[in-house]
């Protein structure tokens, strides 16, 4: 179901106010809605004749007042952290350098970067695990 507008310029009484949606009934049975407005009570015959208010606002800043997008870092800085490194073993202790044996943070940067190798993909023939 999606959301229906309610605020309204009400053709009666000139107001920005809401609209209320008042169910009408047929003995026990809803057969309707009567639209009405919250200010002065003006009842709208059907939901074409309602003056909804647009969401549209006024565009003031244009595609040129925009500020240009600010890069941090390049894609080779980006790649070359020790969490993304083949050499990079993690503890719940203290993360290590496997090449050079030494404690390491996953922000740290090496000059002996080796990307990890992509996962293999399970045999087709093997079923799934599940954990």
């Amino acid at each position: 179901m999606s959301a229906r507008p309610v605020e309204i310029i009400c053709a009666a009484c000139g107001a920005d106010t809401l609209i209320r949606r008042e169910p009408v009934y047929d003995g026990f049975r809803k057969a309707g809605e009567r639209l009405v407005c919250v200010s002065c009570g003006h009842v709208y015959p059907c939901e074409e004749e309602v003056p909804f208010k647009t969401d549209k606002k006024p565009a003031v800043f244009g595609a040129e007042d925009r500020p240009e997008t600010i890069r941090v870092f390049t894609d080779d800085e980006r790649g070359g952290t020790c969490r993304l490194c083949r050499h990079y073993v993690k503890n719940p202790f203290v993360q290590r350098c496997g090449l050079h044996g030494k404690p390491v943070e996953a922000t740290d940067f090496c000059g002996d970067f080796a990307p990890r190798p992509a996962p293999k993909p399970p045999p087709a023939d093997e079923p799934p695990r599940t954990a």
